[in-house]
């Protein structure tokens, strides 16, 4: 006999208004639902195509009145254009060699993530994340995640990602790095290594969650052409200045 197992049912609750981080005077607000029990791969990877993102085990996307500015986007890897400042990052940064360690926590990812929140992010909400807090991120996933580390040829750790699996491509979670060592641009260097990683395994697309016009925060998506962006008649090339 075979027993069909009923697929979980997705509950959305709509936030309430918190202050925009991204563009000044506006109001944020949050379409939300918890992942959770034996679906919840299927279900973020559905939802992850809609423009969805996760945090832990929550799948959001911004739902703010009369605000469309966030704006989910992903990158194309087959058409992917290596511009020369990005050959030119890929140089500086051909020392360091990239590993997929799995759903692993370590005291040596946590003090480069602390030191790189404390530096760049210092008034955000993970200034005060402890060690468990940040290996809640990938341990305590519901889906598939991973940590990727960069390290250069000393094995000096430079670099971590956070990432989820998905059957179409990696969906960067959370990025950390070295924030001394701005001239490796090591930031460009994690997507650009995401871009080759994606096509090495034949997957068509690398997400970088939303990118904001005219926040500052989020510009450096826009480099990273194609870019799709997903909107109302779905997933759309937006080329060049359009962008």
């Amino acid at each position: 006999m075979t027993v069909q197992r009923s697929p979980t049912m997705l509950v959305f609750h709509r936030s309430g208004a918190m202050h925009c981080p991204y563009l000044s005077g506006r109001v944020e607000q949050q379409l939300f639902a918890e992942l959770s029990g034996p679906d919840a791969q299927e279900q973020f990877e559905h939802l992850s195509r809609h423009g969805f993102r996760r945090s832990h085990h929550i799948v959001y996307r911004p739902a703010c009145r009369g605000c469309e500015q966030c704006i989910p986007v992903r990158i194309r890897v087959a058409d992917f254009k290596w511009t020369r400042s990005f050959r030119r990052i890929a140089a500086r940064n051909r020392d360091l060699t990239v590993r997929d360690i799995g759903a692993s926590a370590t005291e040596e990812q946590y003090a480069l993530f602390a030191r790189y929140v404390g530096t760049r992010h210092g008034d955000g909400d993970m200034a005060d994340m402890s060690f468990r807090d940040y290996a809640n991120l990938v341990v305590a996933s519901p889906i598939d995640t991973t940590l990727l580390e960069w390290r250069d040829s000393s094995g000096r750790l430079r670099a971590g990602c956070i990432a989820d699996r998905l059957g179409d491509g990696y969906s960067a979670v959370y990025s950390f790095f070295d924030p001394a060592a701005d001239r490796r641009s090591l930031g460009s260097q994690v997507i650009l290594s995401l871009v080759e990683m994606a096509l090495e395994r034949g997957m068509p697309h690398v997400y970088l969650g939303f990118w904001v016009p005219g926040s500052p925060k989020m510009a450096y998506k826009a480099r990273f052409q194609p870019l799709e962006c997903f909107g109302p008649d779905g997933w759309r090339v937006q080329d060049g200045p359009d962008v």
